[in-house]
């Protein structure tokens, strides 16, 4: 597709980068841009490069964050004893929108799939065993995506870290296997949450 400016070009090539955006989507955004307040325009691409410069990764969670520990895991009305352990912070956003979970997180950042070369020492699995250190934590929550990877990540953890003391269970499977977390609809989620199961070798 020929355009009649290069920075035109050049932007439509930025917008269709991002993902699930198309040429011709791209292109109208662009347009649309360009028939707003030059200070619409600005707000924009302020607030997209503080959120490359500013953004800060929780060091308890591994959660976005404004600060170097985020709201949540500073929040002394949470259960320092209860860990969901999740992919990323999609799912975060997820499970804190069903209102039914009163704990706090770790996000892996990822799970172990082969096919994609994700292996267990690219997750933030050491944060784990730091938390099961601190000796706070009594349960450990695998929500993970109902996959052949969520389930390889949930077992690999399940089975490194079966020797402390502690309790690992897993969200119901009121979530249709196959599903990512984040797609399931908030009801569903909940359940799934407060109908937890205890985990063990058999679930894999």
């Amino acid at each position: 597709m020929d355009y009649p400016s290069k920075v035109l070009a050049k932007a439509v090539d930025e917008i269709s980068g991002l993902p699930g955006i198309g040429r011709k989507t791209a292109l109208r955004l662009a347009l649309h841009l360009l028939k707003q307040p030059n200070s619409r325009a600005m707000s924009l691409g302020n607030s997209l490069i503080n959120l490359v410069n500013e953004i800060k990764y929780c060091k308890e969670c591994h959660n976005f964050s404004d600060f170097d520990v985020c709201e949540i895991c500073s929040n002394e009305k949470r259960n320092d004893e209860l860990i969901c352990i999740v992919e990323d912070v999609r799912d975060v956003i997820a499970i804190e929108n069903t209102g039914k979970y009163t704990g706090k997180y770790l996000i892996l950042g990822g799970k172990i799939s082969p096919m994609e070369g994700v292996g267990p020492h690219q997750l933030n699995i050491p944060s784990i065993e730091k938390k099961l250190k601190d000796g706070r934590v009594k349960e450990f929550i695998f929500a993970l995506s109902a996959t052949m990877e969520g389930d390889t990540t949930a077992y690999y953890i399940y089975k490194k870290f079966k020797g402390f003391t502690v309790n690992f269970s897993s969200i119901a499977r009121g979530i249709s296997v196959g599903d990512e977390l984040e797609y399931a609809d908030e009801i569903s989620l909940g359940r799934s949450i407060m109908n937890r199961l205890p985990y063990n070798e058999s679930n894999s």
